[in-house]
């Protein structure tokens, strides 16, 4: 219906395009129609094309995802060229095309960013951490996930630009140390989320700190962690009383005499209690869950 409503004409009302684009078309029309449709509409005629390059330069957030993994180089270059207004950047996946020569002249006439999604993007280098810590200052949320190009140099230009930072995401940032999350850490204090999952360098040091660093912390990721052992799970639960959740499976130096201080504050965990654990197993082998009085 959006769509018809955009095509049509009448001579007594106008066109659509009558309207103005600045006040009406851009920020109470365009914005409900999907990214996709708007980039086919500009090849209607050379007005819609203006009022689409227009509706470009102003968008607050672009998502790759509204178009498929695969963009062309130029195509994407082409969509963000005069956007200097950007909050909101995912380019989540997009291995295949996206390096630095594209990325980093978008990030550089951003400076008003708060969330920027990078998980998966293979091909960037360090120089594009550096580049955001150097260019958004207002950053909040940032996810690196699967980047093994993180190193603890461009991690440490984020932590002493990006103070702001609520949400990080480092899964599987393979290259960094715990000497690389305390520094992280100790910068942002005001971390409510943290993913250092799948990294075998990661252990008792970096969680210990980012516990006593950050007691706004609400959710931590360390799942495959094999390095964190019970101490640092106890001083968890010792400095952050905001805990919501915490993910430890595969770490196998984590027991239950450390999670259950978490547990019994209703922190989710996604690692079940040996009883209820055993009960699954004897429900799979003999087909029903037995009754027990757990009271007793």
């Amino acid at each position: 219906a959006l769509w018809c409503l955009m095509m049509s004409v009448t001579p007594t009302r106008g066109s659509l395009l009558d309207l103005p684009w600045e006040d009406i078309l851009v920020p109470h029309i365009l914005c409900h129609l999907p990214l996709q449709q708007l980039l086919s509409l500009q090849r209607v005629s050379k007005s819609f094309q203006s009022l689409i390059q227009l509706y470009l330069a102003n968008m607050r957030c672009f998502d790759s995802s509204q178009i498929g993994p695969a963009i062309p180089r130029a195509a994407f270059v082409n969509l963000l060229k005069d956007n200097e207004v950007l909050q909101q950047l995912a380019l989540q996946n997009c291995s295949e095309w996206l390096t630095d020569r594209e990325l980093l002249p978008v990030i550089g006439q951003n400076h008003h960013l708060h969330q920027i999604q990078l998980k998966g993007c293979a091909q960037l280098s360090r120089h594009a951490l550096v580049a955001i810590s150097l260019s958004c200052p207002q950053l909040r949320q940032l996810s690196l996930a699967h980047c093994e190009w993180v190193d603890s140099l461009s991690l440490r230009s984020l932590a002493d630009h990006c103070k702001a930072l609520e949400a990080v995401d480092l899964t599987a940032c393979r290259q960094l140390k715990d000497e690389a999350i305390c520094y992280l850490v100790q910068k942002c204090g005001r971390l409510k989320s943290l993913s250092l999952a799948v990294n075998a360098n990661v252990g008792d040091v970096a969680v210990e700190e980012t516990a006593k660093c950050c007691p706004e912390l609400e959710h931590l990721d360390l799942t495959g962690c094999l390095r964190v052992k019970n101490d640092s799970i106890r001083v968890l639960a010792e400095y952050c009383p905001k805990l919501r959740s915490l993910k430890v499976k595969h770490c196998h130096n984590v027991a239950e005499s450390s999670l259950s201080i978490l547990r019994s504050r209703g922190v989710e965990l996604d690692v079940e209690p040996p009883l209820q654990r055993a009960l699954v197993l004897l429900q799979d082998v003999v087909g029903f869950a037995p009754f027990i009085n757990l009271q007793i």
